[in-house]
């Protein structure tokens, strides 16, 4: 079902190449870093979709509103997701916890659960590269939202930012 999901995505996204190849490689990574951290069935479902569909409600944001800011993203993702997801007979709970992540992707205090952090962490590692983002912010991303050993991993292997280990005093 995931590969229909994407599907759908793309045949949203009508031609904007960026926008299904950045969901593309966030899901890709959130595959990744959810494997390597051990979540599976509806865990691992729900964090693919989520990865898959974060930024749906971009093309709803710039026709409404001009821009794509997160708070935009936040509130215009979910019904587009859920329109997309009803199409496959998933369960209520589960659409709405996939909308749930969507509606709330960029808002870094309200993470509640693994699969939450691992969209946001690889969400990160996808936007540091696509937005040239300096080393200083890398470092301080890292420091601050980046919780997952995989995920620690790979910030250190791609961006060069040392895993953070507590010394004891």
């Amino acid at each position: 079902m995931i590969a229909q999901i994407a599907m759908k995505m793309m045949e949203y996204f009508d031609g904007d190449v960026k926008r299904i190849n950045h969901a593309m490689k966030v899901y890709s990574f959130a595959k990744i870093v959810g494997q390597s951290e051990g979540l599976s069935g509806d865990y691992l479902f729900v964090l693919e979709a989520a990865a898959l569909l974060h930024d749906i409600g971009i093309k709803e944001c710039e026709k409404k509103y001009g821009n794509c800011n997160g708070t935009y993203q936040e509130a215009e993702g979910p019904p587009v997701a859920r329109k997309i997801l009803k199409q496959f007979g998933i369960e209520k709970c589960i659409i709405d916890r996939i909308c749930y992540l969507i509606g709330h992707h960029h808002s870094y205090d309200r993470i509640d659960d693994i699969e939450f952090q691992i969209l946001v962490e690889a969400d990160f590692i996808v936007n540091i590269f696509e937005d040239n983002i300096a080393p200083a912010s890398i470092e301080s991303i890292n420091r601050k939202f980046v919780k997952t050993t995989t995920s620690k991993k790979l910030f250190e292997s791609m961006y060069h930012v040392r895993m953070q280990v507590k010394q004891a005093i």
